[in-house]
């Protein structure tokens, strides 16, 4: 019973915490973020995911049991595949990189300078929710209440950093449309994949349990690519004030803190 109540509150936790990140529309007058908040959100971000990715994904993967081949090398292969899938989607699926105003995937002149900022963001929560729901699901398979732990300290370190990404989604959604609501629900929607990919993650380590080191390290890899690819060219962007890099810094020293919290 403990571990599907964990698993309910963390899968839910991702998207709360996406969903309050977007209400900042209603409060903030601006109808961009300040380049150097961006800068603040996105270091916090991606020193939480980097921090995630290691000791709650890549760590336990290089710890468990593989027989056919030593576990350094079947996360060293996931890591790589987690990070060529997630640039697949990115060359494929259309969308846009909002501070740099540049298009990526696929050319289309049907889709809204809207859409397009709007599946920028989708696309990589889609290792956030991946990760989280692995995490519950390796939890669950092995019955191990350690490893459960972890996995609700992972939701809640990435529904942390889910808040601000909230924002840097929904406010300059608002700028493009001029409507707080639209950029609301534009920015709760872009959280709804987490939860979806959670679920999947989650159903496809419990069933497959020899697959969960395999698992766990391709989620890291996921998210490995988008720290690399998108959140340190914007955290370290613009001047050399160093503000991204701090809060990379505090954002990967709270997560090591919260993987760390023994129960």
């Amino acid at each position: 019973m403990k571990e599907v109540v964990y698993s309910i509150i963390g899968i839910s936790l991702i998207f709360v915490c996406t969903t309050l990140g977007a209400c900042s529309v209603f409060f903030f007058k601006n109808k961009t973020i300040s380049p150097k908040l961006n800068k603040i959100f996105m270091g916090f971000a991606a020193g939480i995911m980097f921090s995630a990715s290691f000791f709650s994904l890549i760590k336990p993967a290089i710890e468990s049991e593989v027989s056919y081949m030593p576990s350094w090398v079947v996360v060293a292969i996931s890591i790589v595949l987690g990070a060529a899938f997630l640039w697949g989607i990115d060359k494929l699926i259309p969308h846009l990189h909002v501070n740099e105003n540049k298009d990526e995937g696929l050319k289309t002149k049907k889709m809204s300078k809207t859409s397009k900022m709007f599946l920028a963001v989708t696309i990589h929560n889609v290792p956030e929710g991946l990760s989280v729901g692995i995490g519950f699901g390796v939890a669950i398979a092995s019955h191990n209440n350690a490893m459960l732990v972890g996995a609700l300290l992972l939701a809640i370190g990435i529904g942390v950093q889910n808040i601000p990404e909230g924002a840097v989604v929904s406010l300059p959604i608002k700028g493009e449309t001029g409507s707080s609501t639209k950029a609301f629900l534009f920015g709760m929607f872009s959280g709804i994949v987490e939860p979806i990919a959670a679920v999947v993650g989650l159903f496809l380590a419990m069933q497959i349990q020899g697959i969960m080191p395999w698992a766990l390290a391709f989620a890291a890899g996921c998210m490995i690519y988008v720290v690399a690819e998108e959140m340190i060219p914007e955290m370290t962007s613009e001047g050399h004030d160093h503000f991204g890099v701090w809060s990379f810094i505090i954002g990967f020293v709270i997560m090591l803190a919260l993987d760390c919290i023994q129960f």
